[in-house]
């Protein structure tokens, strides 16, 4: 594909930020039922079938573009689609800008690499396109908060990934908040999810159907090896996020729900490691995390070790309370854990939004009604929660190595934080995984302003809440 010059895209950017945007289908009046909304699904392998599963059977809804710097994507999802709906012709193109240069376009649904999440995001606002972006929304704090304005300066529609927003956590959140049980203490948040080791694979050249430039984006250039593409690129920094940033992020945003008023924390540690096998990821498999939000800390576990369940959770959340735990649905009366009972009612229960449980319906809804107040899981929504997996790892990446002990200062007096620890030093040696001789990286407490999104006591912390960016993949500096 003919690469669009440098100077050709910002003039085209700078149009979308002066011009008037009501010139286009997505940022115009109100979309009718009957009227089509034409899509562009950016990324294709992986959660990108799921974007086209999601929108391919809903009425008056056209996937107009499938978009993938790797060609070899495209098709089997040209296939599903032309199943469905023998003339279905969507446009394959490498480059989102491409897309977004039509004017009849009106959204784009981005199921990229982490690294691209924001980037496509502010471009698609720009352009006057209504956006669904995977979670997280930001491969850090800074890109994150410049996608969540862009998206308010513009006027448009984003729907951020977390799909539990969607999916039936609502009586759950409001009896946690309702103090039903008394205040929330600590909200927990555990991803145990079996991860192999990737081993390691040598640089070579990139399959000659995929642009490696256009999909390395925003990142530094960088050798192609096969463990970037199509998936573990999750296990390194330049690209994902490490699993609490991955399948994290869900569980992450459900605890920070929990917490009444919680957008950022007064402070962030993490500790950590990746063990069990000496590979080419980058990102620990192996994490703890305490967040300070006041009266209720937010405590998060990750594990990619084989491990059973805790107090009935692997992928889940658990909520401390004062008057015992909340746990699969279930109450748990403090030193009680034999005898679950029946969660209580909230006194108002949360009125269900348009889209029922289909995160891609209630986008689609929300970009009907021009309404964001119909959105499950508003991109602001999404930055904040994206934004504490990114605080969880700045703390563990400027960690240092320390033996192993029984106690560990790095969470203070915190019960639940301490606890953790112990069952992590077990979790290790069940895996046999010799702690004495082994080191592992404690990361330092982070005291950090949630009003200027900016730690207030490491300047080494704050270089990481943003990174150095690839002309002309670059995140702005401010909105425009």
């Amino acid at each position: 594909m003919a690469q669009i010059q440098r100077r050709q895209f910002l003039q085209t950017l700078a149009a979308a930020a002066t011009v008037t945007i009501s010139g286009t289908k997505s940022s115009g009046q109100v979309v009718g039922a009957n009227e089509a909304i034409r899509i562009g699904i950016a990324g294709l392998n992986g959660r990108g079938a799921d974007h086209v599963g999601g929108y391919l059977p809903m009425p008056n809804v056209r996937i107009a573009y499938l978009i993938d710097p790797d060609t070899r994507t495209y098709a089997a999802r040209l296939r599903t689609i032309r199943d469905r709906d023998a003339a279905a012709n969507p446009q394959t193109v490498s480059d989102v800008r491409r897309a977004l240069e039509d004017r009849n376009l009106d959204a784009i649904s981005i199921a990229t690499p982490n690294h691209w999440h924001a980037l496509m995001t502010i471009w698609g606002a720009q352009a006057g396109k209504h956006v669904y972006v995977e979670k997280p929304c930001s491969h850090n704090v800074h890109e994150g908060r410049i996608a969540a304005d862009m998206a308010r300066r513009h006027n448009v529609i984003v729907q951020h990934g977390t799909q539990s927003r969607s999916g039936g956590w609502n009586n759950t959140i409001a009896v946690v908040r309702s103090g039903a049980y008394g205040k929330l203490l600590v909200s927990q948040a555990l991803v145990y999810k079996r991860r192999n080791s990737i081993n390691t694979q040598p640089a070579s050249a990139a399959p000659t159907e995929l642009d490696f430039d256009l999909w390395t984006g925003p990142a530094q250039r960088t050798a192609f090896h096969r463990n970037l593409v199509h998936y573990n690129w999750h296990w390194f920094w330049d690209f994902g996020n490490g699993d609490i940033g991955n399948q994290g992020v869900h569980q992450m945003d459900i605890a920070r729900w929990a917490i009444d008023g919680a957008t950022l924390p007064r402070s962030v540690a993490s500790v950590g490691g990746r063990f069990g096998y000496t590979d080419q990821g980058e990102t620990p498999n192996t994490q703890i995390t305490l967040m300070d939000f006041g009266e209720t800390k937010l405590l998060f576990e990750v594990r990619g070790l084989p491990t059973p369940s805790y107090r009935t959770e692997s992928i889940g959340n658990i909520f401390h309370l004062e008057q015992g735990i909340v746990a699969g649905g279930r109450f748990y009366p403090r030193g009680d854990m034999a005898n679950p009972q029946p969660l209580a009612r909230p006194a108002n229960a949360p009125a269900a939004r348009p889209g029922g449980a289909s995160h891609y319906a209630n986008f689609i809804a929300a970009v009907r009604e021009r309404r964001r107040e119909t959105l499950n899981a508003d991109i602001l929504e999404g930055h904040y929660s994206s934004a504490l997996c990114h605080l969880a790892n700045i703390s563990y990446r400027l960690g240092e190595n320390a033996p192993f002990n029984e106690r560990t200062q790095a969470f203070g007096d915190n019960r639940e934080a301490g606890e953790a620890y112990t069952r992590m030093l077990e979790h290790l040696r069940t895996n046999n995984i010799p702690i004495d001789g082994q080191n592992y990286r404690v990361g330092p407490n982070l005291a950090f302003d949630a009003r200027t999104e900016r730690f207030t006591n490491n300047d080494a912390a704050n270089r990481l809440l943003t990174r150095q960016y690839r002309d002309p993949f670059t995140v702005p500096d401010r909105v425009n």
